[in-house]
């Protein structure tokens, strides 16, 4: 028996066979492209002028550094174009007496995030190297060593730019690095990054108004816009009171150091 398909029938049949084609013909391979990383540098970063190298793999920042200040200092050798004898006052008004120690050229990479992030277990600072400022130098926290004792035992070593090397020639500042302040910036400047990615700041605002610790929170920072951050970011202050830069610990998530 010879049925007649309506106009509809048929219709209906000429999709099913087309999907049918289709579904036979295609497979679970996704050709989505991928959205490429960016590994350009952002302008800020290229205020570090004392960094040997800057590269980023869109994650992270790599400073690489030598880790040499760029002012004169009594712990550089006498034959060293930029030794210079002191014997001023330093940090806090005390009269200076030097170190035992000299200052050696590193090679450290600072490994910070990009995009950083507060994280609520706020890992402590280390002794040792918890930042870099702009020329390349370490930030050291609030402590000295060997185990975390208060920093006015070594406050009287600071150079006249405050900042002196430890035993294996580290050059370091703990408190406002006074050349960045000074005469490289102003004291409202960006002075480098902690390692948790966060920017560091000089002792006063753009405004002019002195920070103090009660200023800032338990980290020793606090969040609103700055020239380099228009939006808001969270950011470190150095202070004249304790505990200088750092307090209870990083506010985000620290990246790496390698010597």
């Amino acid at each position: 028996m010879n049925f007649k398909k309506s106009p509809i029938q048929k219709l209906a049949l000429a999709t099913l066979v087309t999907l049918s084609f289709v579904n036979c013909n295609s497979d679970d391979t996704d050709t989505t492209t991928p959205t490429p990383v960016s590994t350009e540098v952002p302008a800020v970063y290229k205020k570090i002028y004392g960094a040997s190298s800057i590269t980023s793999d869109g994650t992270y920042i790599y400073i690489k550094s030598k880790n040499l200040p760029d002012h004169k200092s009594p712990y550089y050798a006498t034959y060293n174009a930029l030794y210079e004898a002191y014997s001023g006052t330093t940090f806090s008004g005390v009269n200076f007496a030097k170190n035992p120690n000299s200052i050696a050229e590193q090679s450290a990479t600072i490994k910070i995030p990009l995009n950083p992030k507060v994280n609520a277990a706020h890992a402590a600072t280390p002794l040792g190297v918890i930042g870099v400022a702009i020329n390349g130098v370490a930030f050291f926290n609030q402590y000295g060593g060997p185990n975390n004792q208060a920093l006015a035992g070594e406050i009287v070593s600071f150079d006249k730019y405050y900042g002196h090397p430890q035993n294996s020639g580290v050059y370091h500042y703990h408190v406002e690095p006074l050349y960045l302040t000074t005469v490289k910036s102003t004291k409202a400047g960006l002075m480098g990054f902690l390692l948790d990615g966060f920017p560091v700041y000089g002792p006063q605002e753009e405004n002019g108004t002195t920070v103090t610790s009660s200023m800032l929170d338990a980290y020793h920072g606090h969040t609103h816009a700055t020239a380099d951050y228009p939006n808001g970011i969270y950011h470190y202050h150095f202070t004249a009171d304790a505990p200088y830069l750092n307090g209870s610990g990083f506010y985000g998530t620290p990246g790496t150091v390698t010597q």
